[in-house]
């Protein structure tokens, strides 16, 4: 069945973009006033520049397959900023607000979906059969979600101790992105309706290799996607819809163990607050551009932009304007 053909999965409505566009607009406005004020700042924590800038990054990047770990990395190494990488904890629970953040956008922008789909999970618990596309595609969304939620909670922050470097930050923005840039030449036969168990659980494992800065979770996930034929807008679609359940629950065990079970450092209201609104702003818009362009282009500009930053990456450490290592 070509990917052209209509599904039932399919998105019946889409948000309109003056919603996106202002919603966006009022949040980023609300987040600089905020970082203008100095809210919640103090003397030798955090500013609420940084986080404002922080979470324009995790806004962007989250939702773009060019990493997200990796970049928020980067942009302190590259700006000299050393609070987050001295003050582990504080970077724990900030980690949280920013994902928190784009969770929000992923949300907002494709609740229709959201509603259709954990609706069809539940009627087909009841039911005790899965007999509908959605159906199918909800136990598909909830099984892909087990390979990384397993692996996440096991070793998250150890791999991103080990494998956080610049240096091995270029090494896999550049081979992931040459791996997106071959399976993007596949043909493009599938929407996700057509997916099937098998290759969703597999786009679930793929993205265990995420866990790795500079791989990038929907960078892996479109990738993995357009291996299995999806049709581009149906592998970014994917990709934004299985970052719901992982992000959702790493917000939520993050959230228990570093900021429930812990007080917040003192200084962090202004900064959570300013990097959640900014990079909820940033990711409504991404959303959108994103989807936009992928029905009319291929992945190829992030192929191109993941192997000009790794080289970059390695210029700059070549210079010894940066070392290799931070942290």
């Amino acid at each position: 069945m070509p990917a052209t053909a209509t599904s039932a999965a399919e998105p019946r409505r889409r948000i309109r973009p003056s919603y996106i566009y202002a919603s966006a607009t009022l949040l980023l406005v609300v987040a600089a006033l905020l970082a203008a004020a100095d809210t919640g700042e103090k003397a030798g924590r955090l500013g609420d520049w940084q986080a404002f800038a922080l979470g324009v990054t995790q806004g962007l990047t989250e939702l773009l397959p060019i990493s997200s770990s990796g970049h928020l990395i980067l942009v302190p190494w590259l700006a000299n900023w050393h609070y987050l990488e001295n003050h582990a904890d504080f970077n724990k629970t900030f980690d949280v607000a920013l994902h928190l953040g784009t969770l929000i956008a992923v949300v907002v922008y494709f609740w229709a979906d959201v509603a259709r789909y954990v609706g069809a999970w539940f009627v087909s618990v009841r039911r005790r059969a899965v007999t509908t596309t959605d159906e199918r595609i909800a136990w598909w969304i909830f099984a892909a979600t087990i390979p990384t939620a397993i692996a996440g909670a096991a070793g998250e922050e150890t791999i991103e101790t080990r494998l956080g470097q610049p240096y091995q930050i270029a090494i896999f923005l550049a081979v992931f992105g040459v791996l997106l840039w071959l399976v993007d030449r596949l043909p493009e036969e599938r929407r996700i309706g057509q997916l099937g168990f098998q290759r969703a659980f597999l786009v679930g494992i793929s993205q265990i290799l995420a866990l790795m800065p500079g791989v990038s979770r929907s960078g892996i996930t479109i990738t993995s996607g357009r291996l299995a034929r999806l049709d581009r807008d149906s592998a970014a679609r994917f990709a934004f819809l299985l970052l719901i359940p992982i992000v959702f629950g790493a917000v939520v065990y993050k959230g228990i163990k570093h900021v429930v079970l812990h007080s917040l450092p003192a200084g962090s209201i202004g900064p959570f607050l300013v990097g959640t609104l900014a990079a909820a702003g940033v990711g409504l818009v991404v959303i959108d551009l994103l989807l936009g362009y992928v029905r009319r282009h291929d992945y190829s500009a992030f192929v191109v932009y993941r192997l000009l930053a790794a080289a970059a990456i390695l210029a700059v450490i070549a210079s010894g304007w940066r070392t290799a290592h931070f942290g």
